[in-house]
């Protein structure tokens, strides 16, 4: 993501998907979830990514595109790698992002790099390319659709979170979403598309009212709790984008408060990936803010 990718974290419109199955109730847990990222090509790739490994990670892509000559997704890769990386050079993925209102709701603070940013645009537009040109094939290829998911949400990450182009953000997010339930209908498994819905459901549901209330008249809609739910979803089946959902519930569950929850994702992901010093250092913090000596204050109530 991606939302992203990225993933989506920025102002969208509620996808037109149908609600999430409805959780299942306590009791003990029949099927193990699947392991995060073990094996090669695209899943060495993404583990990379979450070790924050980015050089080596694009020499996994690298050697995967070449193998897969025509599969879109090795350029969707390259370009979340690019993304990533910067992300985590403006330390968006933490709760010192996600906990102020102004950079969550408003993207980074000055200028961004412009090598990584060229990098991401010209890898996004290139696997944006050769998943419609696929799609003129086969207008339903899951594998198309779900590359451009992921394309045109981390496009709208991007000019949201970097470039601060709020409106462009939001076109961008609502194909991420139209395309996101388009996959869904033919593929049900395809759970990491509920990243870019999750997360764009919580971020409408966490702008103030007034802000809301203009939405709604251009048919834009945001639930916090649906987006969580929707988070839950990809953090328990999904795939490429399955950390990033856990990272991203994680951050909102601190923003409402929920810490406990925060503290066990975070623990999850620093097991996972015990490299990746941003989910320690995050983990640490859910660890303190989940004592009973922390005050929790919710920040998504408007």
């Amino acid at each position: 993501m991606p939302v992203l990718l990225l993933a989506a974290l920025t102002v969208a419109s509620v996808a037109q998907a149908g609600p999430p199955p409805a959780p299942a109730p306590p009791g003990p847990v029949l099927v193990a979830p699947p392991p995060l990222l073990e094996g090669p090509g695209m899943e060495a790739a993404f583990r990379r990514m979450y070790e924050l490994r980015f050089d080596a990670a694009r020499v996994e892509i690298a050697a995967y595109r070449q193998s897969h000559p025509a599969d879109p997704l090795g350029a969707a890769a390259e370009a979340a790698s690019y993304l990533f990386e910067q992300f985590n050079q403006e330390g968006i993925l933490t709760s010192a992002f996600f906990l102020d209102d102004a950079r969550f709701l408003g993207g980074i603070a000055g200028k961004a790099d412009q090598d990584l940013s060229q990098s991401f645009l010209t890898a996004n537009e290139n696997a944006r390319s050769m998943a419609l040109a696929r799609m003129k094939a086969s207008p339903e290829d899951p594998e198309a659709l779900f590359v451009l998911t992921i394309a045109d949400g981390m496009q709208g990450d991007y000019e949201a979170l970097i470039g601060k182009h709020q409106l462009s953000a939001l076109s961008f997010i609502r194909g991420a979403e139209k395309k996101a339930t388009r996959l869904l209908a033919v593929k049900a498994d395809a759970q990491d598309a509920y990243v870019a819905l999750g997360a764009a459901n919580y971020i409408i549901g966490s702008l103030p009212a007034y802000k809301r209330f203009f939405l709604w008249f251009g048919s834009v809609r945001g639930d916090r709790e649906r987006g969580m739910d929707q988070l839950q979803l990809a953090a328990d089946r999904g795939h490429y984008l399955r950390p990033l959902a856990m990272a991203l519930l994680a951050l909102a569950a601190e923003r409402e408060g929920r810490f406990e929850l925060a503290r066990a994702l975070f623990s999850d992901l620093s097991r996972d990936f015990p490299g990746n010093a941003v989910f320690a250092s995050e983990l640490v913090l859910a660890q303190a803010r989940a004592l009973p000596s922390h005050q929790p204050r919710s920040l998504g109530s408007r």
